[in-house]
């Protein structure tokens, strides 16, 4: 058995389980987010207990943990084969998906928070720009055009999470682009997940964040979520 993987997976997971938002309340203002705002572990949250300048550093940060777990930890090694053009396919392919995978629910299930987390999106974000940038820029002007409409983020994470995995199958980033492999995948329709590992970890990570914000889904339903107030609107 080769004990770089689960060392390589164990590693994602504890780089997605820094808890960016919990330790920035705690250097800044000694306080504990969990006890603030929405009590949520996430950029979010910060940005409206903390402020602008943290909140973007939180949302930069747990975004780095995901890119990292791809485009990093892979290179340390891959099951059975370098990090070149040969590990287009095969489980060299679904590899950092796999990292990627580990350091999202490092970071929604923390092992340094008991398990609690964030809700994954600004990760998940990470792992895609690593994964498949096209479908990922996609994702986020589809999120910003909601939040925009909305003022409310939780909207435009759940909008963003649901189109993923339609941007990656329309754009063809069906393999890793960290290994140079965005190329269509083959003319078989039959569905093989070896053969579209990106898709499959979209797949995965949408309803992730989906089932993250089932409290959202509630609230929104009932016309209680929060909105970020305009600038103007908060000094009325």
């Amino acid at each position: 058995m080769n004990w770089s993987l689960p060392l390589q997976a164990l590693l994602a997971y504890l780089l997605g389980s820094i808890p960016s938002a919990y330790i920035a309340g705690r250097w800044l203002r000694g306080l504990d987010i969990r006890q603030h705002g929405s009590g949520n572990v996430g950029a979010t949250n910060v940005f409206r207990v903390l402020g602008k300048g943290p909140g973007a550093a939180v949302l930069l940060a747990d975004a780095a943990k995901g890119a990292l777990a791809v485009l990093v930890l892979p290179l340390l090694a891959l099951p059975g084969q370098g990090a070149g053009a040969g590990a287009a396919s095969g489980p060299g392919a679904w590899w950092p998906c796999a990292l990627g995978l580990a350091a999202v629910l490092g970071h929604s299930y923390t092992v340094f928070l008991g398990f609690k987390g964030g809700k994954g999106v600004a990760t998940s974000m990470g792992v895609f720009l690593g994964l498949a940038p096209l479908s990922t820029l996609a994702v986020i002007v589809v999120f910003a055009a909601v939040f925009l409409v909305t003022r409310m983020v939780s909207v435009g994470s759940l909008a963003g999470a649901a189109l993923l995995p339609l941007a990656v199958a329309v754009l063809g980033e069906w393999r890793p682009y960290c290994l140079g492999t965005s190329a269509p995948a083959p003319a078989d329709p039959a569905w093989d997940p070896l053969q579209r590992p990106v898709l499959s970890l979209a797949v995965l990570l949408a309803v992730l964040v989906w089932v993250r914000h089932i409290p959202n889904i509630r609230r929104i339903a009932a016309g209680t979520e929060s909105r970020f107030a305009r600038k103007k609107q908060e000094a009325e």
